[in-house]
């Protein structure tokens, strides 16, 4: 019974006693954790980089690209199905390019108004700000002298 007791002591003191890290070891594994995490991102970085150009490197061996006479066998002018599926592609792209040139036009007269109704905020008669605006004004005709001035 002796003995059992004193394994059972031993282990709880080993326990104890074993989780109690030095700061020295924490940071050891921290940076062994470190660098192994960036081995594993920079090698799943040139992992997804090197699939796309060795399907498209495969792809090509398989695949030879098509002449110019196998096209124009392949789509005639003439066909009036593909002659409309071509139609409604380009038409549907012209509507997205029109519409993101319009949003970007809304957004820019929105980013205008905000700015104008930001600067008709500013309160001219702040003290504070007449002193902000000669120390701007101090520190770019001294910027200019200096750049002026030969060496």
């Amino acid at each position: 019974m002796l003995t059992i007791t004193a394994v059972v002591n031993g282990f709880l003191n080993e326990f104890i006693f074993t989780d109690d890290k030095s700061p020295t070891e924490e940071e050891a594994a921290t940076k062994i954790q470190a660098a192994f995490r960036g081995h594993q991102t920079r090698k799943s970085i040139t992992m997804k980089t090197s699939k796309p150009q060795q399907q498209q490197q495969q792809q090509q061996q398989q695949e030879p690209e098509p002449t110019r006479a196998e096209l124009e066998a392949e789509f005639r002018a003439d066909d009036k199905d593909l002659c409309n599926a071509a139609t409604k592609i380009q038409a549907s792209f012209r509507g997205h390019q029109a519409r993101k040139v319009t949003q970007a036009e809304k957004d820019k007269e929105l980013q205008d108004l905000q700015d104008k109704e930001d600067i008709e905020k500013i309160d001219l008669t702040d003290p504070n700000l007449n002193k902000a605006a000669t120390k701007i004004q101090a520190s770019f005709r001294g910027h200019k002298v200096r750049k002026d001035v030969p060496n």
